[in-house]
């Protein structure tokens, strides 16, 4: 059959958008080369026209017009080509955009999908009651951590006013007791308090030694 009839030609796949964007950036680029080398020669001849006269200046001028026109020929061709780039790369952006809303839709749908099972395994009545529990026992935990910091031993009944003078008043005798200590004397806290008085001369009196003259008692003499 394939002697008969001949093999069937392939189709080639047709070419990418990218390939056709690339495609159509080379001959902007081409263009714009040509463009510049136009500029250049356009200035040449301005420079010429500034000092040829007479059938000189009008050959000059002639080519001048002729190279304008080529360039405005070459702009054209830019801007079309640069107009048939531009749609294919919306286009490509358009195509990429669908692309992914697709893949997002898609991972949406899965993630709907798997929070359904997700929350068929919960109990609503159940984690409210949980979550009461919880705020019970958080009440009854705060009332036993007060209970258990409750100081013991100060009377209720004081006045505050009373404290806040007694502090003061405590103050001042520190700063009495310094400014004495600073002066040589001894603060009152570290003087002797309710010792007995010495016993007077009357009781139990003691006869007073004798000593030397160095203060050494005398050793009694014999006879």
């Amino acid at each position: 059959m394939k002697r008969l009839f001949g093999k069937k030609k392939e189709v080639a796949p047709p070419p990418s958008l990218n390939d056709a964007a690339s495609g159509v950036g080379t001959r902007v680029d081409a263009l714009d080369e040509k463009i510049k080398k136009l500029d250049a020669e356009l200035r040449g001849y301005k420079e010429k026209l500034k000092t040829t006269k007479g059938n000189s200046k009008a050959l000059v001028q002639k080519r001048a017009m002729a190279c304008l026109k080529k360039k405005r020929a070459y702009e054209n061709q830019r801007d079309q080509l640069a107009g048939q780039q531009f749609n294919i790369e919306q286009a490509g952006f358009a195509i990429e955009s669908a692309k992914d809303t697709v893949t997002t839709v898609a991972a949406m749908k899965a993630a709907n999908t798997q929070l359904k099972k997700q929350y068929k395994e919960f109990n609503i009545d159940e984690i409210e009651d949980m979550t009461d529990d919880m705020a019970d026992m958080m009440e009854d935990m705060n009332e036993i951590n007060e209970a258990m910091g409750r100081t013991y031993g100060v009377p209720d009944d004081v006045d505050e006013a009373d404290l806040e003078a007694e502090l003061d008043l405590l103050g001042e005798e520190l700063e009495a007791e310094e400014l004495e200590a600073e002066a040589g004397g001894t603060p009152a806290y570290l003087q002797p308090a309710n010792l007995p008085e010495e016993p007077s001369g009357d009781v139990g009196e003691k006869k007073e030694e004798d000593k030397d003259e160095f203060g050494l008692p005398v050793a009694p003499q014999l006879g």
